[in-house]
Formats: C-alpha cells, sequence, structure tokens
C-alpha cells in the first residue's frame, strides 16, 4: 500500500485488516479483489469479464481490481484502461502478493500526484519503456496473513503509460530483475490483479484485464 499508510495501519481494526483481502470470484481474469477503509465516497462496478470501473470522491484508501485468484511468475497481463482520471494519490497498477516470504509487489503503469519510490535498485526495460526498481519494508501493517512485517517490490514505469489502447505487462521482465537486483519472489503466489489504488484523492477508472 502507500508508503504515508504506515501511521494509520496501527489504527486499522482487525476485522478492518480482514477485510481488506476478502475477495469473490477465482476464474481466470475474473477474480475481484475490493476493499476500501470506509472513508469518503467509493463505487465500484464488478462488470463482464476482465472488466471494471471505480468512482472515487475525497475517499480514504482502497484497493480494487480484477485477475487471477493465483499469480504466476511468467505471466503477460493485457489490459485496457479505457479511463483514467486520478485527482490526488492513486496507483494503475499490477498488484499481488507472494508467501515464504511474505512480499506485497506493484508494476505501477500510471499515477496521480505521488510517484512511488523506495530504495532504489536499478532499472529494467519491458514492453517498451524504463522502470524504476524499488524495494521497501511495511511494519506492523495489514497483508493477506493480518498485521505483519513484510516487503515491497516496485516496478515503477519512468513515465506515465499512455492510456486507452491495448497495453501488455510482460511480468518475468520484472521478476527477473528484481531477481537480479536481490528482491526473489516467495514460492506460495497468492491474488494477482490489475488494480485501482487510490489514497485521499478523488478520480474515475474502467479497466479491462485479459
Amino acid at each position: 500500500m502507500f508508503k504515508k499508510k504506515k501511521l494509520m495501519a496501527v489504527l486499522v481494526a482487525v476485522a478492518m485488516v480482514s477485510a481488506l483481502f476478502a475477495v469473490n470470484g477465482a476464474s481466470a481474469n475474473t477474480y475481484w479483489q475490493y476493499w476500501t477503509d470506509g472513508i469518503g465516497y467509493v463505487n465500484a462496478t464488478n462488470g463482464q469479464g476482465g472488466n471494471y470501473s471505480v468512482s472515487w470522491s475525497n475517499s480514504g484508501n482502497f484497493v480494487i481490481g480484477k485477475g487471477w485468484q493465483y499469480g504466476a511468475h511468467n505471466r503477460v497481463v493485457n489490459y485496457n484502461a479505457g479511463a483514467w482520471q486520478p485527482n490526488g494519490n492513486a496507483y494503475l497498477t499490477l498488484y499481488g502478493w507472494t508467501r515464504n516470504p511474505l512480499i506485497e509487489y506493484y508494476v505501477v503503469d500510471s499515477w496521480g500526484s505521488y510517484r512511488p519510490t523506495g530504495d532504489y535498485r536499478g532499472s529494467v526495460y519491458s514492453d517498451g519503456a524504463w522502470y524504476d526498481l524499488y524495494h521497501s519494508w511495511r511494519y506492523n501493517a495489514p497483508s493477506i496473513d493480518g498485521t505483519q512485517t513484510f516487503q515491497q517490490y516496485w516496478s515503477v514505469r519512468q513515465q506515465k503509460r499512455p492510456t486507452g489502447s491495448n497495453v501488455s505487462i510482460t511480468f518475468e521482465n520484472h521478476v527477473n530483475a528484481w531477481g537480479a537486483a536481490g528482491m526473489p519472489m516467495g514460492s506460495n503466489w497468492s491474488y494477482q490483479v490489475l488494480a485501482t489504488e487510490g489514497y485521499y484523492s478523488s478520480g474515475y477508472s474502467n479497466v479491462t484485464v485479459w
């Protein structure tokens, strides 16, 4: 999640931590990830197939997306962000988790007012652009296994990716680059989604993933 959430994380109730990673749907690209902290207005629509949309206004934090119940290191994720209109902090990102060890990972193609960073570990060229690699830690923060301390792996596009057309994320390129930078993935894959994440912002997104 956003690095700015560190203080907020200690205030999150146990029940909310569990709800953060409660998802519905499990087949193909229709796995539905939905969580909001209940602050502000967030209206998400689980559309047909791999489509979803989110409209938010003066929100707190939320993570909403579609994808797969289990991640894969060699998956090519195709998507079309027909609408991506953030006003404030938000990410358009491939997002997921592994266990053993517990890792939260991001491949960020676009963002709002805040471009995420961390401990810089190099860069990788993938799908026509350079991505910067970052490593960070979250301490006593929400995770798929409750409140935990865990690593975050980031690949952040150097320039925001244009939206409105069919594009791909070759995830294996990022996994290989992370590994070469001393950031190996966990052995047990949890879900993997093309997500909209917002943090105290407003906006609208409409995304189809396959």
